[in-house]
């Protein structure tokens, strides 16, 4: 065993994941809080945070509230490293999200109890699948009226199709929340209302103790052993490998506004959630613990500040330990590299790093050298898997308005592809340049930086498009056929890889029946 190993075995990565005010950044203020990092509450929210710039992008960057200064943020609790990587929740920035999971071990999923499971949390959840990442539900707003917590169980196998199995049970909701019963610790947790201080607990062997009805009353004591032996009888015991192979989802409910609940799930949370895994590479499996540092790129920030250009690429190592001033190599230009000044996020403070481990996630400041999916190594020949890039959902022509700034434009287009702000076809009919995102907001996005950053205006163009599938088959007289036939509706990607826009749900599903040997990928991992 090395010396890293112990360093590699007390971290924990994970991503907190919601739909919009489910309540994501509240709950990431109080493990922050539980790990001293912030003295008060409300401090994440403060402006001491957020980079002030001053300029219409704030309009932007106050929809993107939090998320868009601190990606990462990291604290030391019970004698682990936490790193919480917080995302955004509006599903414009969708993408964003998507990527900041490939460099999670574990995700907690935040749900608003009266809403239930919503759409974006259902698409998250695929990637998480996707990649056999463990998650924990935290039903979040429990001093509020809601669904019965069984429905919402229900609810949360159905949408999100994982077994569930509670971990604490409410005792009653909305103004009537007394409680909560964890059955993880065997103890009862009872509620007072209050944004600063966690409220007592009482240990609770034995729950057919008539102790229960002193804390409770008669009634929420009945129907709160009622609802345990139910929760015996209906849900598998809980079974610490089965949730890291991504099988089983342990449930927490509380509520994050009032400090309730969040101290058990995160003591739950540093005892069962994964260390840094194993990362498989195109070449082979990459194991945390190894001498040799490897990691990769996962996000570029373009900074939105006008007077400095300054990007940071947030780095996952993999492996290894990483220096400040050692050199490494940049497997996609082939050339050896140093960073003199490597940060790390603390909450507010950003500071400048000596060293880093497994699990860790470094910002590196970047002059334009990186773009997403790259991968630095000690000088092995390495490449981690791509990204997954999604079937975008809107789509437009972008034109060039000013003829004069043609190279301005192609360049600013290139680079902000690169980055991950959206993604481009070329069609293959009329050569046209169509920009596909997840959210109109993208486009709004593309234009102000084109013209703010690379001094290039564009305008939009409406294309009529319901989906680009990414197309692949073994059977090359079907594949030459159906390109021919779909001629008008073939596109390239950036890679270079065949991409059908189909124009309606109708005609994919027909190509879908007419071409069986054709396979239809909705993301670009395949």
């Amino acid at each position: 065993m090395n010396t890293y190993s112990t360093e590699i075995r007390k971290r924990r990565t994970f991503a907190i994941v919601s739909h919009p005010d489910a309540g994501k950044t509240t709950l990431t203020e109080k493990l922050l809080l539980f790990g001293g990092a912030i003295h008060v509450a409300g401090a994440v929210k403060s402006n001491k945070i957020r980079k002030t710039a001053t300029s219409d992008w704030m309009e932007i960057e106050k929809q993107r509230g939090i998320s868009v200064a601190t990606s990462v943020m990291a604290f030391d609790y019970a004698d682990h490293k936490i790193n919480i990587l917080d995302t955004p929740g509006h599903q414009d920035f969708a993408e964003d999200t998507f990527r900041t999971l490939t460099a999670v071990d574990s995700v907690i999923i935040v749900i608003d109890a009266a809403k239930g499971v919503e759409a974006q949390t259902r698409k998250l959840m695929e990637v998480c699948r996707m990649r056999k990442t463990p998650v924990i539900v935290f039903v979040n707003k429990m001093d509020r009226e809601g669904k019965d917590a069984f429905d919402l169980m229900d609810d949360v196998e159905e949408e999100l199709k994982i077994n569930v199995r509670p971990l604490s049970w409410p005792i009653d909701m909305g103004q009537r929340f007394k409680g909560v019963y964890n059955i993880f610790e065997e103890k009862l947790d009872l509620y007072t209302p209050s944004k600063q201080y966690v409220t007592e607990s009482v240990e609770f062997k034995n729950i057919s103790s008539p102790e229960l009805e002193k804390h409770i009353g008669e009634s929420l004591a009945e129907k709160l052993r009622a609802d345990i032996e139910l929760i015996e009888g209906v849900y598998p015991e809980f079974d610490v490998e089965a949730y890291l192979r991504g099988d089983l989802a342990p449930v927490f409910f509380g509520s994050a506004l009032n400090n309730f609940g969040v101290k058990e799930l995160l003591d739950c949370f540093v005892r069962i959630a994964p260390p840094p895994r194993p990362v498989q590479a195109i070449e082979r499996t990459v194991e945390p613990g190894e001498d040799a540092f490897t990691g990769f790129v996962f996000k570029i920030h373009a900074n939105m500040d006008p007077y400095h250009r300054s990007c940071i690429a947030f780095v996952k190592i993999c492996s290894g330990r990483f220096e400040r001033n050692a050199n490494y190599k940049h497997v996609r230009f082939n050339k050896w590299m140093r960073f003199s000044s490597p940060t790390a996020f603390m909450a507010q403070r950003k500071e400048t790093l000596d060293e880093a481990f497994a699990g860790d996630i470094i910002g590196l400041p970047d002059t334009g050298n990186f773009k997403i999916g790259d991968t630095l190594t000690s000088g092995e020949e390495l490449h981690y898997k791509g990204l997954p890039s999604f079937s975008p959902e809107m789509f437009k022509y972008i034109e060039n308005a000013d003829p004069m700034k043609a190279k301005q434009l192609n360049k600013g287009i290139e680079q902000l592809m690169d980055e991950g702000v959206a993604q481009l076809f070329v069609n293959q009919f009329n050569g046209r340049k169509i920009i596909g995102t997840v959210g109109q907001l993208q486009f709004e996005v593309i234009q102000y930086r084109l013209l703010h950053e690379y001094g290039a205006q564009c305008k939009w163009e409406p294309v009529g498009l319901y989906k680009a599938c990414w197309i692949e088959s073994e059977n090359t007289v079907m594949l030459d056929n159906f390109k021919k036939r779909k001629s008008q509706y073939m596109a390239l990607d950036k890679e270079g890889r065949d991409v059908y826009l189909a124009d309606s749900a109708y005609v994919l599903t027909m190509a879908q029946n007419d071409f069986p040997d054709i396979k239809f990928h909705f993301t670009s991992e395949f």
